[in-house]
């Protein structure tokens, strides 16, 4: 199970060197929940990354009737998948609008992550996030 955003934040706070916030992130990576094999599908594929990643997701209402969406994702690649789970941790669960209101740029800017990402992982994040808000514009649409 994905640690919660904040403790998330918190423990890149004790990590001094890069090769430390790398292997965390890579171990994100591995608490993601199993992705079924009938998900890998070109439908849940993020288009713009260069490693396969999916995503899927549902919408579940709270008693107001506002959308919450939630995800699960996966990667091929180790580093990404630790990308996906953040991602995951930012966004999956709130509503729609939490969602379109959140800055993902704020929450890699406090880890510092950004600009240690090569301009592949970076477009690829770009995309996860993209889809993600994409989803929850629609959401908010047909609420």
């Amino acid at each position: 199970m994905i640690p919660a955003l904040s403790e998330i934040l918190d423990n890149f706070e004790f990590l001094d060197e890069w090769d430390d916030r790398y292997r965390y992130v890579i171990e994100l990576g591995r608490m993601l929940p199993e992705f079924p094999e009938d998900a890998r599908t070109e439908d849940n594929k993020v288009r713009g990354c260069v490693s396969q990643v999916w995503l899927t997701k549902h919408v579940e209402p709270d008693a107001d009737g506002a959308p919450h969406l939630v995800y699960q994702g996966d990667s091929d690649a180790h580093i990404v998948k630790g990308l996906v789970a953040i991602v995951l941790a930012t966004y999956s669960g709130k509503t729609a609008s939490e969602i379109v209101e959140t800055d993902i740029d704020a929450v890699f800017q406090r880890i510092g992550l950004k600009e240690h990402l090569t301009p592949q992982r970076a477009n690829g994040l770009k995309a996860m996030v993209e889809k993600i808000r994409a989803d929850a514009r629609s959401a908010l649409a047909a609420a």
